[in-house]
């Protein structure tokens, strides 16, 4: 539990253990596996402020690691906000088997009604609706409209008295609940890390590729404006001098398209180690299998990143460089080879002050807020 100061712990803690038992019950019911969640202490909150779910996620890792547990249910009485900012009810993660609920928009009622509490029995079933149907997301099971199932797109149901079945055949229940058993690993080589990273992501490929296909990666630099502005402006300085039109220019194709890899891939490894994005960040010995496959998802959409960030960059030189600058000024630039400059000498120039770009986008900028970073790449945009 993640509690603001304003919440009454005790009330809190009755809604949890009511909200563990009529979810492990359904549950059970429906997979035909024992479901068994433990309370553990609350952590007090800084303020009331939404959250997103991945402010949750260092804490969350711990505890999984720490349990160990398969899963961690998160439950404040703070709001949860969705990648388009709007405040939500809940929302979890596959890759990364976090469960986040917030209080706060269960309790809201319309504007001509009171406040709903606690202990009404509509918040107690619509939160253990949610928590199962979000449960059914991290088993991998899609939304089904129109169903009535508990899978149906989650709306709050002020005459709900139970929690909704699950449409899916009980035998695909069972096999999926079986799969959320999680392993870990420990030791302290970094081999050792590496081969588990990569055995874990090779066991869930789709579920990596899923991820990052959602997120949209490759964007990920327009919503980074202090990584994007320190890449952009040092390109357009650049772009005006002599000595980097000599230097593109006296490039060989394979060796400015290798200095542009290896740019995205030195990046994307700084911004990574240098801003603690992979889990967990203390007790290093031990990652679970699902913290190694958020690793490998996080590390590919960094990747994939900058490997945007470098196409934006390109793209907007290239714009310049055909549209803008007139042919015969753009000859007379280069020192050391006078000439007619070619549509491949300005891709070659273009790349090369791009992979320049995308150096100094890392070092200087950064990322604006890893919590931003792990929310994006981790959590879909709705319950």
């Amino acid at each position: 539990m993640s509690r603001t100061a304003a919440a009454d712990e005790e009330r809190l803690r009755a809604f949890v253990r009511r909200l563990m038992d009529d979810a492990a019950a359904a549950l059970e019911e429906a997979t035909g596996v024992r479901w068994i969640f433990y309370p553990v202490t609350p952590d007090q909150l800084q303020d009331d402020a939404p959250r997103r779910p991945g402010e949750f996620l260092q804490e969350a890792s711990l505890r999984m690691i720490e349990g160990p547990y398969d899963l961690v249910v998160v439950v404040t009485d703070a709001g949860v906000s969705s990648r388009a900012n709007r405040v939500v009810p809940g929302l979890a993660s596959q890759v990364a088997r976090v469960v986040v609920i917030s209080t706060r928009k269960l309790l809201a009622a319309p504007r001509d009604r009171p406040r709903r509490a606690l202990e009404d029995d509509a918040v107690r079933w619509n939160a253990a609706t949610l928590l199962v149907h979000l449960a059914g997301h991290l088993m991998g099971l899609r939304h089904r409209g129109g169903t009535g199932g508990v899978m149906a797109p989650f709306a709050f149901d002020e005459a709900r008295a139970s929690v909704p079945p699950f449409q899916e055949r009980p035998k695909l229940l069972h096999h999926r609940a079986l799969h959320l058993r999680e392993h870990e690993h420990r030791g302290h080589s970094l081999v050792s890390h590496l081969a588990f990273h990569l055995a874990s992501a090779a066991r869930h490929p789709g579920l990596v590729a899923a991820t990052v296909l959602r997120n949209r990666a490759p964007l990920l630099p327009l919503r980074l404006p202090t990584l994007a502005t320190a890449a952009v402006a040092p390109s357009f300085v650049l772009l005006f001098t002599a000595e980097i039109w000599d230097a593109g220019l006296n490039l060989r194709t394979p060796v400015a398209a290798g200095f542009a890899a290896a740019a995205v891939l030195a990046t994307t490894l700084y911004l990574i180690l240098f801003q603690a994005l992979f889990f967990p960040h203390r007790e290093r010995r031990v990652v679970t299998e699902h913290l190694a496959v958020v690793n490998v998802t996080l590390f590919f959409t960094i990747l994939l990143a900058m490997a945007g960030l470098f196409v934006m960059l390109a793209t907007l030189i290239m714009a310049v460089v055909v549209l803008v600058v007139p042919p015969g000024l753009a000859s007379t630039w280069p020192t050391l080879d006078p000439g007619a400059v070619t549509l491949p000498d300005r891709v070659r120039v273009a790349a090369f002050i791009s992979s320049i770009g995308v150096i100094t986008g890392a070092l200087a900028g950064g990322l604006d807020n890893r919590i931003v970073i792990r929310h994006l790449a981790l959590f879909p945009d709705e319950p």
